[in-house]
């Protein structure tokens, strides 16, 4: 689970497939974030802490395989199925009309929310993520290998606690152009060792890793007409290639690209202050025109009863 303090204060909130832990900070303009998997909302900290100044950032810990609390057996972990999940979550915490704003494999899932269930979407910013037959990327496919058993993911979990092993190809060596911070590395890592839970969701998950959903979901993306952002680094690994924000820039009827640059593909742990201006500046001139105050949510407005489970 995310441990940052830049994050705000944690809470829970329960949608039917279980309990999803998130954290708020700031007020103005709502901005929900999603991460990949083997991460939790510490990818965003460094971008929360400079968005926070004037926005609403709400950073939910998605079952993606660096949780602490787990799924109902038989939750749907498809693309679709945890776009659901993202979906019911806003719908319970009462948010409409957010900047849904993802990463690695969260803009997958992203995509798939703003196709089948846009309604509460006000705008989009991707940083690299899946797309196409990128999914996932050729480093990391091992994972759908080794991932598909909770006893692989407990032999996997136990390699990652080396910080050598950490910075390998293979792990998270091509995500960033520097090393993430050893506690961070913890936060992401430690579930899985630690946790039966966690490997079965993400085992779970893992089965559902299949190139089919990215390639489908990218024939509807102009099906969403709302403001688009593509934050994608100018990185040297072709981990997540350029091209592809490019290639998404022209799929969706109203996107622009901005591009990061010294950074690996997990651009909110290089460049987070690049990332957050360019978030700030997106909502300012391409959003808030068409938000209205009431849809703006503050997170002061609401009694901690209403979300707390």
């Amino acid at each position: 689970m995310s441990t940052s303090l830049e994050l705000g204060e944690c809470h829970i909130l329960h949608i039917s497939e279980g309990p999803i832990e998130y954290r708020v900070t700031g007020r103005g303009p709502t901005v929900v974030f999603l991460h990949g998997i083997i991460a939790n909302g510490d990818v965003w900290r460094g971008v929360v802490a400079d968005l926070s100044r004037d926005h609403c950032c709400i950073v939910p810990d998605w079952p993606l395989g660096a949780h602490r609390l787990t799924m109902r057996a038989g939750t749907d972990f498809s693309l679709p199925g945890i776009a659901a999940m993202v979906d019911e979550f806003l719908a319970a915490a009462g948010l409409d009309q957010v900047v849904l704003v993802a990463s690695d494999t969260g803009g997958a899932v992203a995509q798939y929310v703003v196709v089948e269930r846009p309604a509460r979407i006000a705008a989009l910013v991707l940083t690299p993520c899946d797309a196409f037959d990128n999914f996932v990327p050729l480093p990391i496919r091992h994972l759908r290998l080794f991932g598909r058993t909770s006893w692989g993911l407990w032999v996997l979990a136990q390699t990652l606690r080396s910080r050598w092993v950490q910075r390998l190809p293979i792990a998270f060596g091509r995500l960033t152009e520097r090393a993430i911070p050893a506690d961070i590395m913890r936060s992401y890592t430690a579930p899985l060792r630690e946790h039966a839970g966690t490997r079965r969701d993400f085992a779970a998950l893992v089965r559902n890793i299949q190139p089919r959903y990215t390639l489908a979901v990218a024939e509807r993306l102009a099906g969403f007409g709302r403001p688009v952002l593509l934050v994608w680094a100018r990185e040297r690994r072709r981990f997540f290639p350029l091209e592809h924000a490019h290639r998404l820039a022209t799929l969706f009827p109203d996107a622009a690209v901005e591009i990061i640059e010294d950074s690996g593909p997990f651009v909110t742990e290089d460049q987070p202050r690049a990332v957050a201006t360019a978030i700030r500046l997106f909502i300012a001139d391409r959003v808030m025109p068409t938000v209205s105050p009431a849809h703006q949510f503050s997170w002061q407005s609401k009694s901690k009863s209403d979300l707390r489970a």
